[in-house]
């Protein structure tokens, strides 16, 4: 299984151009959060419209796996949080949203939404509880916000992580942790694409300019992971004890 991580594409058109093109190379596309832009003087419904139709026409073989972000957050829930309720218009067979959890071959996907408050948060606890059980050979999460204390979420100042996820990942180890959020990490000296956290992958491309967004290519019959970016590329191996030093700088 190939898989393709994007995130963060803030309704950057050429760049998600970049990712209907590449789609059909991979078993399965992971956009992780933040499709929207808040900033941008195009309405959020009207940039829904048009990601809803580039949502379409992304075909991997096996599944496009679309998560939440805070950018994504356009009314209200049954529970009167914030939510991306314009992102279930995406759901068609081989699609997988917010709350959802899909088996691939040997491989549970979990699709973790960003939570907005007490609710929303209580029901992830209790979406990551009742599908530990399902786990298979592996489980991936795709979670928007990288956990608190990784590289993965240094942003050069500071460290900017999820302090919650830190203790789900230490509960249940997953294989994988499918991130974004976090624009610089990865281009960084200190920080990093890639974090190994006990049998735990945390994964996070970061933000890049230009019409190809920064992605990681995570190859699990090669058993390797690769991060493509305008500054270069680097490759680490799954079965490592930890993430190797960094060759771009």
């Amino acid at each position: 299984m190939r898989i393709l991580l994007v995130s963060d594409l803030h309704y950057a058109l050429p760049q998600l151009d970049w990712v209907v093109r590449a789609a059909p190379s991979f078993d399965v596309v992971v956009l992780a959060g933040d499709h929207l832009d808040v900033s941008s003087p195009v309405p959020l419904d009207a940039q829904s419209v048009v990601l809803l139709r580039y949502f379409s026409l992304m075909k991997p073989s096996q599944a496009l796996v679309l998560a939440s972000g805070n950018h994504d957050l356009t009314g209200a829930d049954a529970q009167g949080e914030r939510a991306a309720v314009w992102l279930p218009k995406s759901r068609r067979p081989g699609v997988a949203i917010d709350g959802d959890s899909v088996v691939l071959g040997d491989t549970l996907v979990t699709v973790c939404p960003w939570w907005d408050g007490p609710q929303g948060k209580a029901a992830l606890e209790r979406q990551l509880a009742e599908e530990a059980p399902r786990r298979a050979a592996r489980w991936i999460w795709i979670y928007h916000w990288p956990p608190a204390g990784s590289p993965t979420c240094w942003t050069g100042r500071r460290d900017y992580g999820d302090v919650d996820l830190g203790a789900w990942i230490a509960r249940y180890r997953p294989e994988f942790v499918l991130a974004g959020h976090v624009h610089e990490p990865p281009f960084t000296p200190k920080g990093a694409w890639a974090d190994r956290i006990g049998g735990t992958w945390v994964f996070n491309a970061g933000k890049q300019i230009g019409p190809v967004p920064a992605h990681i290519v995570i190859d699990l019959e090669a058993g390797t992971a690769t991060w493509h970016s305008i500054m270069g590329d680097e490759t680490l191996a799954l079965a490592a004890a930890a993430a190797p030093p960094r060759t771009v700088f």
